[in-house]
């Protein structure tokens, strides 16, 4: 740039506004490094030329004496500041405004804002695993963490929906438990417990991939994918379960009716709001059979009845010796006309009440089956109408006990069994958790005992079953006890029923339950009193209907006034497998109408 023309000579400067003589390098700078024009050059001065390299004369204020030197900054200002350089001249007037800086980072507002999810802070690779896990309980919590708030509330609305559609679900369930053994029911939940499954899944997988794992590191990617494919797992499990019991159900259900050759061939519609038909009690007879390897066919050695109060659940167990000798059956019954006079004929051992079923297999040309004939000749003997009836395989049920944990029993006396001595072993007195096997020693066994002691044990095998057979445990237990009843039962009942057969059991398990045995010295098996028997049954029924108290052991109340023993006559010659005993055993105490609290200490 040109030099300025030179003029007269300027007189000398004194005090603080003298002239700073010439130096050959940079001075050092009086203002903070860094600070940029702005800070480098008052409002107030005015720039002059001729400064020396590197350096600038600044002016005073008009009453001030001649210019000053500033020296140029010693570390230049970053990129785009504007710097006033040693050549420049400024003539005095208005102070120079400094060029503006260039803005650093996105411009903030003046134009429209931008839609894009405003996403957190990157997550540790505990913070994607932890939101990942919360998403399996609150679904969308991962989306709305991440930003994508819309995705977020969109889930999480589903999952409402969801929830309160459970919760109705199960409340009808509860209102109405029975409706869990519908057809329709048990196929919407595999089906819903599927879909449910499977949206679990991919919610899982969604709400980890909006966490952005790959900005973890290597070893957090690793560690997180390892830990939410097992939560992807686990949280299909629950539906899983839930699928497999419903279909385990329907798998077990398929076999009702069991007995195709029923002892109703005619179907009755079932109506539900009057499922009973108008009947006040509806008799079942429960049978255990008995056909191991080494007998032919089946032999009923159990034989109770089960009469049940549809309004109250109240019960009354008619348990009947397996060693009844001469029952008779209905008149219309072709085994009437075979046996006129009562069932004993040409059979070997008098005729007992635990080859009627058989007979009648054996002999398929009368007409009549096993359990229709079963059926009909216990009817005829108690006075009841059987309704239906249910047989249970031995070893079946050992297998069921075994599948809820075994069976709690007050064992009374010690229980011997296995052969004729019971050389096998022995079952202990008091409080005692018995397997399945025991329990079937228990029921059965008669060393040292008779067919009565062990008739009043099976009644406390009954008992303890429908007492610690909860929900709870059924449900932790379903998949064995599934596998062990379809082994087990073999029944008439038909599956329209079974919704309005399940209220009723627990109405059962809720009520009370009384037991009746025709036992000597009321009634003598080899020649019953069949008129007693029927007046037993009336009394305990009235009994359980007006819910009187239970008598007390070794209480008779004989509705005839008379003595039983009077009315009993002498046993028959006939023999039968097993002798009532002369002094019978503390279980073969008779009486009409005994709690099983009472008769097996629950």
């Amino acid at each position: 740039m040109p030099a300025e023309p030179s003029g007269p000579s300027e007189p000398p400067q004194t005090g603080s506004f003298a002239a700073i003589p010439k130096t050959a390098g940079p001075q050092p700078d009086p203002v903070p490094k860094n600070a940029g024009p702005a800070a480098s050059v008052r409002p107030d001065t005015v720039v002059h030329s001729g400064a020396p390299s590197g350096g600038v004369h600044v002016g005073a204020p008009p009453k001030s004496g001649g210019p000053r030197f500033i020296p140029p900054p010693a570390v230049q200002g970053p990129p785009g500041e504007q710097r006033i350089a040693d050549d420049e001249i400024t003539r005095p007037g208005p102070p120079r405004k400094p060029a503006p800086l260039p803005p650093r980072g996105p411009a903030k507002g003046g134009g429209p804002k931008s839609r894009a999810p405003q996403f957190g802070r990157p997550l540790t690779t505990g913070g994607v695993i932890a939101w990942t896990a919360l998403s399996a309980i609150v679904p969308g919590a991962a989306h709305l963490r991440s930003g994508r708030r819309k995705m977020g509330y969109v889930f999480l609305g589903t999952f409402g929906v969801v929830l309160v559609a459970a919760v109705v679900f199960g409340f009808g369930i509860l209102s109405n438990v029975g409706s869990a053994v519908r057809e329709s029911t048990l196929t919407g939940v595999v089906i819903g417990s599927a879909t449910l499954a499977l949206a679990w899944f991919a919610l899982i997988l969604m709400s980890y991939i909006s966490l952005t794992p790959d900005r973890l590191p290597q070893r957090g990617q690793i560690i997180s994918g390892v830990v939410v494919g097992a939560l992807c797992v686990g949280v299909m499990a629950p539906f899983a379960y839930a699928a497999n019991f419903a279909n385990q159900t329907q798998s077990l259900l398929a076999n009702f009716p069991s007995d195709h050759d029923s002892a109703n061939p005619q179907a009755v519609p079932i109506k539900a709001e009057d499922p009973w038909g108008g009947k006040k009690r509806v008799n079942f007879l429960l049978i255990g059979g008995d056909a191991a390897g080494n007998r032919t066919g089946v032999r009923t050695d159990s034989m109770q009845v089960a009469s049940v109060n549809v309004q109250t659940g109240n019960t009354v167990l008619f348990a009947l010796p397996r060693n009844l000798q001469h029952v008779h059956f209905s008149k219309n019954s072709p085994l009437n006309k075979q046996f006129p006079s009562g069932f004993h004929a040409e059979l070997p051992n008098g005729g007992l009440l635990n080859e009627v079923w058989q007979y009648a297999e054996d002999y398929p040309n009368l007409g009549v089956r096993g359990p229709a004939a079963l059926k009909d000749a216990i009817s005829t003997t108690l006075g009841l109408h059987v309704d239906y009836y249910a047989m249970v395989d031995m070893y079946g049920f050992a297998a069921l006990v075994d599948a809820i944990g075994g069976l709690e029993i007050n064992v009374q006396t010690d229980i011997k069994y296995g052969g004729v001595y019971g050389t096998a072993g022995t079952i202990k007195a008091g409080k005692r958790v018995l397997n399945g096997e025991q329990v079937l020693w228990y029921g059965r066994s008669r060393v040292g005992s008779d067919d009565f002691s062990r008739m009043g044990r099976q009644r406390c095998v009954i008992g303890a079953l429908a007492q610690q057979a909860s929900p709870p445990v059924v449900l932790a237990n379903f998949n064995k006890i599934v596998a062990a009843a379809k082994r087990l039962f073999r029944t008439d009942i038909p599956r329209p029923l079974l919704e309005h057969l399940v209220n009723l059991g627990l109405k059962v398990k809720d009520a009370k339950i009384t037991s009746t045995q025709f036992v000597p010295p009321q009634i003598w098996p080899g020649s019953a009193d069949w008129d007693k028997i029927k007046r037993m049954v009336t009394t305990a029924i009235r009994k359980s209907n007006g819910a009187a108290a239970p008598v007390q052991a070794g209480v008779t109340a004989s509705p005839s006034g008379g003595s039983p023993v009077a009315s009993a006559s002498a046993p028959s010659p006939t023999p039968t497998a097993a002798k009532p005993t002369l002094t019978p055993t503390p279980n073969s105490q008779a009486t009409e109408d005994q709690s099983l609290a009472e008769l097996c200490g629950f």
